[in-house]
């Protein structure tokens, strides 16, 4: 699957201030039997966007005008639950390509990273700091910054540096998946076996 290279993103955020979202909210269960990865963005947390008459809850930060952007920003323990790759699609074909949070599950950390979304773990004091600004100003932005691997609220100047792996920061950096980096070291791969 091709992804997107990453690219230092600045953007205004949209706040899903709920901690605990695992997997089954994200992309409920019943929207999983398609056989290929198509329309999933659609129902990104569709027991939250829409009621049961298929009507857009008008208060859902997804369904409010005053909020976009390619940066989600949520409570904390992201992505719990099963262990359904689909959770990483549907936020990515939806639009966003870094999720925010105190707390990621450590799998759903992973898939997002497999398909070129960025996770950004903070501490819990950054996270409010974010939330506040965005309360504030619905438009406040965020630079994420992938190669200095920070995260700055550009309202206050705010800054914190996050984690990740060396492998999928370059992975990101190319828009590679793991089938593309094998095959970008194809050459070192004959070479070695060569020997």
């Amino acid at each position: 699957m091709a992804i997107d290279k990453f690219v230092t993103i600045q953007s205004p955020c949209v706040p899903v201030a709920i901690e605990n979202v695992d997997t089954d909210q994200i992309i409920p269960a019943r929207f999983l039997k398609a056989t290929e990865r198509k329309d999933f963005d659609i129902n990104l947390f569709r027991d939250w966007r829409y009621d049961n008459n298929d009507q857009p809850i008008a208060d859902f930060p997804l369904n409010n005008s005053k909020y976009s952007g390619s940066v989600l920003v949520s409570g904390k323990n992201f992505g719990s639950g099963s262990s359904r790759e689909h959770a990483a699609w549907a936020i990515y074909d939806y639009g966003f390509r870094v999720v925010v949070s105190s707390f990621f599950a450590d799998i759903f950390k992973g898939n997002a990273l497999n398909n070129g979304l960025l996770p950004v773990q903070v501490t819990p004091v950054f996270l409010a700091s974010i939330f506040a600004a965005i309360k504030n100003d619905s438009k406040a932005e965020v630079e994420v910054n992938l190669d200095n691997q920070t995260i700055t609220l550009l309202a206050t100047g705010e800054k914190e540096s996050f984690e990740i792996n060396s492998y999928k920061k370059e992975c990101l950096q190319k828009g590679y998946d793991d089938i593309d980096y094998l095959i970008s070291i194809k050459d070192k791969i004959e070479a070695y076996e060569n020997k």
